[in-house]
């Protein structure tokens, strides 16, 4: 009987230590990439950088939708080429040509993955959940700069172009919105 215990005890330790690991891999893996940008995460800041070299870069824009989402989406610029170091703002386009309020979050990042640690973001839409009206057309905004620091990184420091690549996808309506387009149909309904 000892030996049966032992044999229980020692596969649910190994359960519960795999669930674990499972538990944790996600908050870990999001923790790794954003302290060593692998995955093309970036980083983000409170203000631009206080250096701006004089050599440039481009950063390319790219846009894409989840297979489940129904707005469109593009970048309003494709391309820009700027210093490193300097602040930079560009506009993505998204419409909702659908006749309900669509709510949407969007993921990124940046290729080449070696340039993610050193893309900063100052503002961005990704920040937050997005809700469009049915009909409605909204340009959201990116601030960012390259971090003059990507000169000096034995990996990144040959990087010449980074592209900057958002997916939105279709989340949940926040709860008053829902209320609101519900209590909307009620009262047409009643009409």
């Amino acid at each position: 009987m000892d030996n049966k215990r032992k044999t229980v005890l020692q596969t649910v330790s190994l359960v519960v230590f795999m669930g674990a690991l499972a538990w944790a891999s996600v908050p870990l893996y999001d923790w790794f990439c954003r302290v060593t940008g692998f995955g093309g995460v970036t980083n983000t800041a409170q203000t631009g950088s206080d250096v701006i070299l004089d050599k440039t870069i481009k950063i390319r824009f790219d846009a894409s939708l989840d297979r489940d989402m129904p707005w469109e989406f593009k970048p309003m610029e494709r391309q820009v080429e700027m210093r490193i170091g300097e602040t930079g703002m560009v506009f993505y386009e998204a419409y909702n040509p659908t006749s309900r309020p669509v709510a949407g979050t969007a993921s990124y990042n940046v290729t080449p993955y070696e340039a993610g640690n050193f893309f900063t973001k100052i503002d961005c839409f990704c920040f937050e959940q997005q809700v469009l009206q049915p009909g409605e057309r909204v340009e959201m905004p990116v601030t960012f700069f390259v971090d003059p620091e990507i000169v000096d990184d034995r990996d990144a420091k040959y990087t010449k172009v980074i592209t900057l690549s958002y997916t939105f996808y279709e989340t949940d309506l926040p709860q008053e919105t829902a209320q609101a387009d519900v209590a909307q149909d009620d009262k047409t309904t009643l009409n």
